[in-house]
Formats: structure tokens, C-alpha cells, sequence
């Protein structure tokens, strides 16, 4: 069962642009997010009480916690769902993300001490290849000239999800998934919501599509996506983790093409069997 943990890790992930494009229009970034934010805390909450789940004994340990949760949740979520809402294309942002397993393999080394083989660096720029192949026609949506306030956001998620595995797996790799994210996403939440009351109206527009939307992130996404990742990190080294989300542009271009028409030409469906090689690649090295 364990096995299929990664491939289900990048579907559900991969989810998590659609749910965006569907809930966006309807709520400014950090406004959806902190609402989502809330509802995962009073969820865990309740769980963690119910299955008297262990807190850690050690301050150090939340205030470690604490920040994997700012990282991964609040500047990453942050920074893609305020770079769509801004009009970056979604193949556009999942190819920046992408990124993140060449910039994880650089620090793993440093940070962790582990090796990178010559067969994982090779297989990650293949990975990145592949990538790029995929989400290259998103390109010609967007004016260069505009393309460089909407990446910033981008770039921001980057980092986030760089750091915050890389902190996580030194720092804090192993907790109770219940607590721990409560704990991440308390201080994640007070960030939001500051940074939402001081920028935007905080008006949200209910309908269905919001709320299934938000129903969808919270509960596949921040539940089960989220809890898979602490999993893998705990389990595996940073850059196997980070190799998975090389196929999270590919997956969600197919899910887009299913949901929205879509459609993939040969380039794209060639750059997502290299995306799917590179991955193997790497995780094998």
C-alpha cells in the first residue's frame, strides 16, 4: 500500500490547481486561504482531541513545526493562488514550482548531507525538460511585460516548498500528523489573515462552485495531500520527495483537458513521458 502513497500524493497535489481556477473568482487569495486554513484547524482539532492524539513535549519542536507550516502552506499556497488570481496562467506557475526538486538536490547536500548521484541529477533536468515541454504552450498567454509582477508570487511559492522540506526533513521529520498540523496551521493562519485584512476586502461571493471548491481543498487537499507529504518526507530522502512534484504540471494539464477541454499536442504529451522518466530516474538514483 505504500507504494501507491507517491502516486497518490501527485494526484491529489495536482488537484490543487483545479480547485483554484474554481474557487478564485469567487474569494481574493488570502482570504480563501485563511478560511481554508481555519476549517483544517478545527477539523484536526476535533480529531486530534477525539483519537487523543500526542502533542510534542518540546517547545523547540512546535516552534519547528510552526515554521514548516509557514513555509509549505502559507508562502507556497500563497504565492500560487495569488500569482492565478493575478492572471498568471496555472502552466505557467506549475512550471516555476517545478523548479523546486534542481533547487531542493542543491540543498540537500548542503543541508542535509545527502548525496545526489550523478543518475538523480540527471534524471531531475530531465524531469525539468519534460516539464517545460508540457506547460510551454501557456506560455503565449500572458504579455511579457506583465509576467514579471505575476511571477513574483511564483517564485515565492518556489522557495516556500524548497525550504520547507528541506527544514522540515532537518529540523522536525517525524510527528503526529494530527497535532502537527494543527500546529502548522495555526501560525500559518494568523499570517494569512493579517496579511488578507491589510490588502484585500475579505469579501467572499458563496455559491456552490465556492464552496464545493473549498470543500475540495480543505479535505482532499489540506487533509489528505498534506498528510501523504509529511509521510513521504518522513520516509524518504528530500530529493526523492521533491522529484514527485515534476509530475504535478503533467497531471494537472490532463486534468484540465478533461475538465475544461483542454487539449495536449505531441510536444506536450512527449515532455510528459520525459516528466515521468525523469521522476523514475531520480527516485531510483
Amino acid at each position: 500500500m505504500r507504494r501507491l502513497y507517491p502516486l497518490l500524493f501527485v494526484l491529489l497535489w495536482s488537484t490543487g490547481f483545479i480547485g483554484a481556477k474554481y474557487g478564485l473568482p469567487f474569494a481574493e487569495p488570502l482570504t480563501f486561504l485563511s478560511l481554508r486554513y481555519a476549517l483544517v484547524i478545527v477539523l484536526m482539532t476535533a480529531l486530534a482531541l477525539a483519537t487523543r492524539a500526542r502533542w510534542p513535549a518540546e517547545l523547540r519542536m512546535v516552534f519547528h513545526i510552526g515554521v514548516t507550516g509557514i513555509l509549505i502552506h502559507g508562502v507556497y499556497l500563497g504565492g500560487v493562488f495569488t500569482s492565478i488570481h493575478h492572471g498568471l496562467p496555472a502552466g505557467i506557475a506549475s512550471l516555476v514550482v517545478g523548479m523546486q526538486p534542481l533547487l531542493t538536490a542543491l540543498g540537500a547536500g548542503w543541508l542535509l548531507g545527502e548525496r545526489v548521484t550523478r543518475r538523480q541529477w540527471l534524471g531531475l533536468l530531465l524531469g525539468f525538460a519534460g516539464v517545460a515541454m508540457v506547460v510551454s504552450g501557456k506560455f503565449g498567454h500572458a504579455a511579457l511585460t506583465q509576467l514579471g509582477a505575476m511571477l513574483l508570487p511564483a517564485l515565492a511559492a518556489l522557495f516556500g516548498i524548497t525550504l520547507g522540506t528541506l527544514y522540515q526533513k532537518r529540523f522536525c521529520p517525524s510527528f503526529d500528523l494530527r497535532t502537527g498540523s494543527v500546529l502548522q496551521f495555526i501560525p500559518t493562519l494568523a499570517l494569512t489573515a493579517i496579511l488578507a485584512a491589510s490588502t484585500e476586502s475579505m469579501a467572499i461571493d458563496w455559491n456552490p462552485h465556492f464552496a464545493f471548491a473549498l470543500g475540495w481543498l480543505v479535505l482532499v487537499l489540506s487533509l489528505g495531500a498534506v498528510s501523504l507529504l509529511n509521510v513521504l518526507i518522513r520516509s524518504g530522502n528530500a530529493v526523492n520527495v521533491a522529484s514527485l512534484f515534476y509530475l504535478t504540471p503533467p497531471c494537472t494539464a490532463l486534468m484540465a483537458w478533461a475538465l475544461f477541454d483542454e487539449t495536449l499536442g505531441a510536444v506536450a504529451l512527449v515532455g510528459m513521458a520525459l516528466a515521468v522518466s525523469g521522476v523514475a530516474m531520480a527516485r531510483r538514483g
